[in-house]
């Protein structure tokens, strides 16, 4: 496709401008992130160079920019060390804001979908199984959540050692397990259910209970608790 010059498209179609009559959520992708990385190349304005990133990244969507790395991003031609920053903040001031939403010193974790919707930016993304416990007080309340791991949920990174450990660290009454899974499908695993088991039991021991084990997918969740699993 020959360059046109941004300047050059009916004013209707330029980005700036569009933005400015119908708002920001008039712009397609490929114009949100033309916006993003102002200019184009030699070869391509800036929003068929959007749109080449679009067809690029992890399905083909702007969420896709969530598991992009600097690198990666520069591996795509016309994307350079400033263009993949401006697209890495991009993303960052995305998560920032969805989480300024919720405040950690009164989320009562009462409800898993509340809890799910809490962390799925978080995590929906990640591109290994990440392994949380959520630390709550008497009322619920969420004290403090603690990465685990990065890797696999299994029983060596779920151990009840480590998890009960952190909870009695940090004085926790109940705590409430989540795990994600990079598949995008939250369905649970035999070993996932037989972990979850073996909290129950350990938590029952040590006085601290497990309250639910989530898995999250892609905008998708399961409570196992909900969901009559383990629990």
């Amino acid at each position: 496709m020959a360059k046109i010059n941004v300047k050059q498209l009916p004013i209707s179609e330029r980005p700036y401008e569009k933005c400015l009559k119908y708002g920001a959520s008039s712009l397609s992708d490929a114009e949100l992130m033309a916006v993003i990385i102002k200019a184009g190349t030699k070869k391509e304005n800036s929003i068929q160079l959007a749109s080449k990133v679009l067809s690029r990244i992890p399905g083909g969507k702007i969420s896709g920019l969530f598991q992009m790395s600097a690198v990666q991003l520069m591996d795509i031609d016309g994307i350079g060390k400033v263009k993949a920053i401006q697209l890495l903040c991009l993303t960052e001031i995305t998560k920032r804001m969805m989480s300024a939403s919720y405040s950690d010193e009164l989320f009562v974790c009462d409800n898993p979908e509340k809890i799910a919707l809490r962390f799925m930016h978080e995590m929906r993304f990640e591109e290994t199984e990440q392994v949380r416990v959520l630390l709550l007080n008497g009322r619920n309340a969420l004290i403090k959540d603690v990465v685990l791991s990065n890797g696999s949920f299994n029983s060596a990174m779920a151990s009840p050692r480590e998890i009960f450990y952190n909870a009695l660290k940090n004085k926790a009454v109940s705590i409430i397990v989540m795990h994600n899974h990079p598949s995008g499908n939250p369905m649970p695993s035999k070993e996932d259910i037989l972990i979850t088991k073996r909290l129950i039991e350990a938590g029952k021991l040590i006085g601290i209970e497990l309250l639910d084990h989530i898995i999250l997918g892609d905008n998708r969740y399961i409570s196992l608790k909900e969901s009559g699993y383990a629990f």
